[in-house]
């Protein structure tokens, strides 16, 4: 059983064609860490995503999502944030789709610290603000906003799989917090 949401563009490889690319070269993906600024532009909130794994324990995912063969970056970001968040999100992209950092993903543990069994990804990660109503995505059990604190706790962060809560400490130090 698939705990993924379904691509809404389906017809751009098989699920076969994808399995034998994920073996052979590195799939890019975007990620997002969306946030809530308060009026200065400060980060004040940072949103997760809450979903069951394939082992049925609860995890805590960011927005992400492969990019298309001839797609722009910006059209992948809102393409996931839309899918992810919902339509009436109104994510805030940037001017110019420079990520904050890049992650490398590998099938087993590594120096990067990110891992995704299924591949070895690339994966270019932005902080998105958004202003709208977010409704999850339809495997997600919840999107919760926290605080940065809340966010950077312990037992939060180890609800973040493959190595994502760093890439959330990652992100808010970029921001400037750093707690």
């Amino acid at each position: 059983m698939s705990v993924r949401t379904p691509d809404p563009y389906p017809g751009w490889l098989s699920d076969e064609d994808l399995f034998e690319a994920r073996g052979r070269l590195p799939m890019v993906y975007v990620e997002a860490v969306p946030v809530r600024l308060d009026p200065l532009g400060y980060v004040n909130e940072v949103g997760s995503l809450l979903q069951g794994d394939a082992d049925g324990n609860m995890v805590r995912y960011l927005v992400s999502g492969r990019v298309l063969y001839r797609e722009t970056i910006r059209a992948a970001l809102l393409r996931h944030m839309e899918k992810d968040l919902g339509p009436l999100a109104f994510p805030q992209l940037p001017i110019s789709p420079v990520p904050f950092t890049v992650a490398e993903y590998f099938p087993a543990p590594s120096q990067t610290g990110f891992t995704d069994d299924r591949q070895h990804a690339v994966s270019l990660v932005f902080i998105i603000p958004v202003t709208g109503e977010c409704e999850p995505r339809q495997d997600a059990l919840e999107l919760t906003w926290m605080t940065p604190q809340e966010v950077l706790s312990e037992d939060v962060q180890q609800e973040f799989e493959g190595g994502r809560g760093n890439l959330v400490r990652q992100a808010l130090a970029f921001s400037g917090i750093v707690l």
